[in-house]
């Protein structure tokens, strides 16, 4: 049974490092190439780089850390980034935490500090099928105490998730008073442990795990399918029944292809 670890005693700073990354994917059907664009440009209104900074501005309060810096930048014709480098303390010196834009894509950021959080987005669209997949890829890293798990389910719900690949992974070592070196500072058998019921009981989840390198990978995808949700600019009711079908069909295809990471001859 899942049970966490009691906390360890550490001689100085908890030098391990938590990175929590994901690729959350969200999934329509635009029957024409104008439609197509509209969802490209719907997309890219709802998830400009203002919207992204309000969402990991939320994450930094969930997970307890403290903004240092913010970075982003709106693409052309679509896309964002954000990153945001954090702290475990609270600031202590006057530092500047206005957003300002990000670095151009010839561009190269360093930022010399425990933690951050990034985001970037891939807006694209199938040249023939009318199937339009938007990713975000999100990484949260940390180091010390706070926990990049604890935005999980809040990240999860917080975007349009039809399917989400996941992956944790804690690298380096701390060390407890008597000198011991410790790889890990809790309990953890699968990032599922750390869902709630509600997003359990929404996804299919499977499971790759390398426990003796602490590594968790879980790939999720919605369990319910609603064709009216996944339309774009189309009703329903516009549809034929074979229309339907053959719609359903693609994008059941689509998020079957993602979520088992390779292309498919026929639905599973």
């Amino acid at each position: 049974m899942y049970k966490p670890f009691d906390k360890l005693k550490l001689h100085g700073f908890n030098n391990l490092t938590k990175s929590l990354s994901f690729s959350i994917y969200d999934i329509c059907y635009a029957k024409n190439q104008q439609q197509r664009k509209e969802y490209l440009e719907y997309i890219d209104e709802q998830y400009s780089a203002e919207r992204l900074t309000d969402i990991l501005g939320e994450v930094v309060d969930i997970i307890g850390a403290n903004i240092l810096n913010v970075a982003r930048q709106d693409y052309d014709p679509q896309g964002a980034s954000v990153t945001i480098l954090i702290s475990e303390e609270p600031i202590l010196e006057n530092v500047d935490q206005e957003a300002k834009p990000g670095p151009l894509p010839d561009s190269v950021v360093a930022h010399l500090d425990k933690s951050h959080i990034c985001v970037h987005t891939y807006p694209e669209e199938h040249p023939d099928e009318g199937i339009c997949t938007f990713r975000v890829d999100i990484e949260v890293s940390t180091c010390g105490v706070i926990s990049p798990l604890k935005a999980l389910n809040y990240l999860i719900h917080s975007l349009e998730s039809d399917v989400v690949t996941l992956d944790y992974r804690v690298r380096g070592f701390t060390r407890d008073e008597a000198g011991k070196k410790h790889y890990i500072d809790h309990a953890i058998h699968s990032i599922q442990n750390f869902m709630t019921q509600d997003t359990l009981d929404a996804y299919q989840m499977v499971d790759v795990n390398v426990y003796q390198e602490n590594l968790f990978h879980t790939k999720m995808m919605l369990k319910k399918f609603d064709l009216s949700e996944y339309l774009f600019a189309i009703a329903l009711s516009d549809l034929s029944e074979q229309e339907q079908v053959e719609i359903a069909t693609k994008l059941q295809r689509e998020m079957q292809e993602i979520f088992y990471g390779r292309n498919l001859s026929e639905i599973v």
